[in-house]
C-alpha cells in the first residue's frame, strides 16, 4: 500500500470511526447531493464524497443469511497534502478474507479492488481515474465482497448525485 492509500485509510477512519454513520453525527458535512455527501476536514486539509448502500445482500452456501456488519461506505478522497486526488476507498464494514478482492460493477464496467482489513481499494492512481470516470457515467455501482467467515456480501450504491459531490469535493479540496 502507497503513501496516498495509507493516507486516506488513516483519515477516513479517523472521520468515520463510530457506530452511527458519519453524514448523521459529523459537523463537517458541507454538501448533499441526492445519494452522495460532501465533508472537508481543515487540517490537514481533505475532502470526501460518500454514500451507504441502497441495499446490501449477504450470502454463505448461496443463501441468503442475516449477519452483523459495521459502516457499509463507497467514498471519493481528495487529501491535497498527500497527493490523493479522486481516490475512491469501500469499506465493507468486515473484515474480507484474507488475499481477497472487491469487485465493483459500474453499470456493466468491472473494477477489482485490493483489500485489506475491511478497507478495499483500487491499485493505481490511474484506476481510480477509470473508476471515477465510470462512477460519473453510471447508475449504480456494485460491490461484492467476501468476508473472512466466507460471507459473501453485495451492496449496491445508488449514482445520483455522485458527479456533483465528487466535482464538489474536487473543488473545495483545491482540484
Amino acid at each position: 500500500m502507497g503513501i496516498l492509500r495509507t493516507g486516506a485509510l488513516t483519515m477516513a477512519l479517523c472521520v468515520i470511526g463510530g457506530t452511527t454513520f458519519a453524514q448523521d453525527v459529523s459537523t463537517n458535512n458541507v454538501a448533499n447531493n441526492t445519494d452522495w455527501s460532501v465533508f472537508v476536514e481543515e487540517n490537514p486539509t481533505e475532502c470526501w464524497g460518500v454514500a451507504t448502500p441502497k441495499e446490501s445482500v449477504n450470502s454463505r452456501d448461496g443463501r441468503v443469511v442475516a449477519v452483523t456488519r459495521g459502516q457499509t461506505l463507497l467514498m471519493v478522497f481528495y487529501r491535497p497534502g498527500a497527493g490523493a486526488k479522486g481516490q475512491v476507498a469501500f469499506t465493507g464494514g468486515y473484515p474480507f478474507a484474507s488475499g481477497s478482492t472487491v469487485n465493483l460493477n459500474i453499470s456493466g464496467d468491472e473494477f477489482e479492488m485490493f483489500t485489506e482489513g475491511e478497507w478495499a481499494w483500487p491499485a493505481t492512481p490511474e484506476d481510480d481515474s477509470k473508476i471515477v470516470a465510470a462512477m460519473k457515467r453510471g447508475v449504480d455501482a456494485v460491490a461484492t465482497g467476501v468476508s473472512g467467515r466466507g460471507t459473501k456480501t453485495e451492496d449496491t450504491f445508488s449514482l445520483l448525485g455522485f458527479t456533483a459531490a465528487v466535482e464538489d469535493a474536487e473543488k473545495r479540496c483545491g482540484g
